[in-house]
């Protein structure tokens, strides 16, 4: 008669998830530790190759060509895309398809950067020959200084050595994060250098909710009549059909010059609310000095200023005078918020 095998005793689904937990603990330490060891590198020999390759890439004529092969491929093209984003024009080659024709994509005045843990693909050995052949600047971000890419590179950042998260050492985790920062390091160090700004940045980020946040008030702005208005002296019981009519839950006060005084709001009404409220007038009801805002402020700034006052609604002012209004609204219908 066949024996029956033994019931395996099923652990829990605690133990798998502190295990998880556990796991991925260990993996974040490892990589931490990678990024640890990268910044104490800058601090030395690594730091002086870097601002050349700064100051290379800044000089060059041309563009940026990020290359690499396997998991450092990923990692470039991800680089590139950095580069782009933040105004160092840049494009991603694979190091295989360069020997098959996409050589021709790179020029004289452009600027290699190669990945290459090891710095011994060999798939990456035309490319640099071709560098070597047309004099192309060429930046290695590799781990060995001995290898065939440093070598040959006109700069070489050598990155420290450390342990993979894998636990068998070999899966690549901790060395392609070290990759990744380096290249970000790279394209912030360029983008501070050159000044861009969140203006520079809009440009080239006109979709999704990052280019919504970089729109300006005067994108989203109401203006000319349905801008709620009315002057010093005012009954409230005017200033509060104002208020219904436009929509907006406030109206901006304003002297005989035209210039904003105050800002009355339905708290506002909440706070004074007496049986005479109708017949007073917006003077001794408004909040004085109120918070206003520019036309040119980006939409994710309004939006830091109306979470942090805790308020719906901000006047756009030129020389303090009323242009128009930004609801909490628009900014949600802008994808904004």
């Amino acid at each position: 008669m066949a024996q029956t095998k033994p019931l395996m005793a099923k652990s829990s689904g605690t133990e798998h998830a502190n295990a998880a937990i556990q796991s991925a603990l260990r993996t974040f330490d490892a990589e931490g530790g990678g990024i640890s060891a990268l910044a104490a590198a800058l601090q030395g020999p690594l730091g002086t190759a870097f601002a050349a390759a700064v100051e290379l890439i800044r000089e060059a004529k041309g563009r940026v060509i990020v290359t690499g092969l396997g998991k450092s491929g990923h990692v470039a093209r991800k680089i590139a895309a950095t580069f782009a984003s933040t105004g160092t024009p840049a494009f991603f080659v694979h190091s295989a398809e360069a020997s098959h024709g996409d050589l021709g994509m790179i020029t004289a005045d452009d600027v290699i950067v190669a990945l290459s843990w090891s710095g011994e693909q060999p798939e990456m050995l035309n490319l640099i020959t071709y560098a070597t052949r047309f004099r192309i600047a060429l930046i290695a971000m590799t781990a060995d200084s001995d290898s065939t890419l440093s070598k040959a590179a006109t700069v070489a950042l050598t990155l420290p050595k450390a342990r993979e998260a894998c636990p068998h050492n070999l899966a690549p985790t901790t060395s392609s994060l070290m990759l990744l920062a380096l290249g970000d390091a790279l394209a912030i160090a360029l983008l501070e250098g050159r000044g861009f700004s969140s203006v520079d940045f809009s440009v080239l980020h006109p979709g999704g909710k990052l280019g919504a946040m970089l729109k300006y008030a005067r994108d989203l702005m109401h203006s000319g009549e349905a801008v709620p208005l009315k002057p010093l002296g005012t009954k409230m019981s005017d200033a509060l059909v104002e208020m219904s009519s436009k929509g907006f839950g406030c109206v901006a006060i304003v002297d005989a010059g035209g210039h904003i005084v105050g800002i009355v709001t339905d708290g506002d009404l909440r706070r004074h609310m007496r049986p005479d409220l109708m017949t007073a007038r917006v003077d001794d009801v408004m909040t004085s000095n109120p918070k206003t805002i520019g036309r040119d402020l980006l939409a994710s700034e309004a939006l830091e200023i109306l979470n942090s006052s805790k308020i719906t609604a901000l006047i756009v002012t030129d020389a303090r005078k009323p242009v128009g209004i930004v609801h909490l609204h628009d900014l949600l219908r802008a994808g904004v918020a």
